[in-house]
């Protein structure tokens, strides 16, 4: 991989209209860099938005307007599959609403030198929750030490969305076949990358509860991750 790699940074996102100028402004300020925002239909004119600064950015941003059943899942798989065929060494992954600092892309961009997958982790030394209740704190935990027993899977923190793929890897990951969503999405990535015998590494990061607008989480996903590993399993069968 060159000393500075071509980046493109790939955000879904869901009525972040306040957080998506900051966001590009703070992606961008690396000259490497490139970001896809893959929009899934946001009421709130996110996605006009994105068309705009487009418009404006020297090619520097893409917009896909996801149709079709909305989710992070489906919303990820897109872009994805518009982000193989780019001219770009690094395919990142993050959310919209700054839970995920710009400033520590690089330090999962560098990583994915000798990795395929860069997991950033807030359950690794180093790594750390800001702004979030206990209960969600310990939710969380104990989700990830669930999954990572069941599908014995080599991350401490397999649903974190925010990380960095080299790729040629991604691009031999089986997208058209991804059914989950949410966290749950994340958990069946990173299970495919492992079994695939892809070289996973874990960068800490800083994980802040999100500036603007309401979370994303729900029960639903929540059981839907906690689901997850059995049907995995079935796959394996």
């Amino acid at each position: 991989m060159p000393e500075h790699p071509t980046v493109l940074v790939v955000v879904p996102t869901y009525n972040e209209r306040d957080n998506l100028p900051l966001l590009v402004d703070a992606v961008l300020a690396r000259e490497a860099y490139r970001m896809l925002v893959v929009d899934d239909g946001s009421p709130d004119g996110t996605g006009a938005l994105a068309d705009e600064i487009a418009a404006k950015s020297n090619a520097r941003l893409q917009v896909l307007h996801h149709a079709g059943p909305r989710g992070l899942g489906r919303s990820y798989v897109e872009g994805f599959m518009r982000a193989i065929v780019e001219p770009v060494e690094v395919v990142c992954q993050m959310d919209a609403d700054f839970s995920h600092d710009p400033d520590q892309l690089p330090l999962l961009v560098d990583a994915a030198r000798d990795h395929d997958l860069v997991v950033g982790s807030r359950y690794v030394p180093g790594g750390r929750v800001v702004d979030w209740p206990f209960h969600r704190l310990a939710l969380s935990t104990a989700a990830n030490w669930y999954i990572r027993a069941a599908l014995r899977l080599p991350v401490h923190d397999s649903t974190s969305g925010f990380r960095c793929w080299r790729r040629e890897a991604l691009a031999r990951m089986p997208l058209p076949l991804i059914e989950s969503d949410g966290y749950a999405f994340q958990i069946e990535m990173a299970w495919e990358a492992s079994r695939r015998g892809f070289r996973i590494a874990e960068v800490p990061i800083s994980f802040v509860e999100r500036r603007q607008g309401q979370s994303k989480m729900s029960w639903a996903i929540v059981l839907e991750a906690l689901g997850l590993p059995r049907r995995l399993r079935r796959r394996m069968a």
